[in-house]
């Protein structure tokens, strides 16, 4: 007896349906992250906490660097050098900080360190000290 009109829809369904589960299974095999190298799945993770491909041996020599480079920076910066700056933010509780000209970096002074009276946006003149926190100015003189 021949098959009627559904139970060839149905195997045509069950043809397709397993087609598609072979093509799929193919797909799979040819787009899967197995068998990757063991260096591609390495990850670190740097002292602030970010992940990088840099090993934590190459990672020191970069902070070491970077010190090195802040080491010169002091070097070259004595205590007779004369900076420049426009000053940003006065607190009432007796601190500010003066934008620097050259590097628009922020440095931290307090009141006690004015020779003179000072406003916002002032252009001053002042020499920088090391402190543990970064650069405190020191000797500000306003440019009148």
């Amino acid at each position: 007896m021949a098959d009627s009109f559904f139970k060839k829809e149905n195997n045509k369904k069950k043809q397709k349906k397993q087609q598609d589960k072979i093509s799929r299974r193919e797909e799979r095999k040819t787009n899967n992250n197995k068998g990757k190298e063991l260096d591609d799945m390495i990850v670190y993770v740097d002292i602030n906490g970010n992940f990088t491909s840099l090993p934590p041996h190459a990672q020191n020599r970069e902070e070491d660097a970077a010190k090195a480079r802040q080491s010169k920076m002091a070097e070259m910066i004595t205590e007779d050098t004369i900076f420049s700056g426009i000053v940003s933010y006065m607190s009432e509780k007796g601190y500010g900080f003066i934008t620097e000209e050259d590097s628009n970096e922020n440095i931290f002074f307090h009141y006690g360190q004015l020779n003179e009276a000072v406003k916002k946006h002032d252009v001053v003149h002042y020499k920088k000290e090391k402190t543990p926190k970064g650069y405190q100015a020191t000797d500000i003189k306003s440019n009148k």
